[in-house]
């Protein structure tokens, strides 16, 4: 088992027989808006899969919370474009109340790794 970014509280990912659980990921700049807040977002997890080895292709669920569904078409229209369509994740969305207030979209998606 591998941990990544533990912090003794969380770890941002675990690695555990091939598959890779993710933490929540959100955006750095917690002032944009949530088209952004989703790029950055999705960065993160990019970033993630590459420490642990993997791609965006890799990624099997994604549960995707927002703060309104006032953002949903907005953080669809960048998910559409990084998502591989034709390997598409099952993936959920709703609407939570988020840790902060400024945080508009968080990501958790889970990856097989081989």
């Amino acid at each position: 088992m591998k941990h990544f970014d533990n912090n003794g509280r969380r770890s941002r990912a675990v690695l555990a027989n091939g598959v890779l659980y993710m933490g929540g990921q959100v955006a750095d700049d917690w002032s944009a808006d949530a088209a952004e807040q989703t790029r950055q977002a999705l960065a993160r997890i990019d970033a993630l899969l590459a420490e642990a080895g993997g791609d965006r292709s890799a990624v099997v669920s994604a549960t995707i919370w927002l703060k309104s569904m006032d953002d949903y078409k907005a953080m669809n229209a960048v998910w559409d474009g990084w998502v591989n369509r034709d390997a598409a994740p099952a993936r959920a969305c709703g609407v939570v109340e988020m840790a902060d207030p400024r945080i508009l979209v968080e990501i958790i998606p889970t990856a097989v790794l081989q």
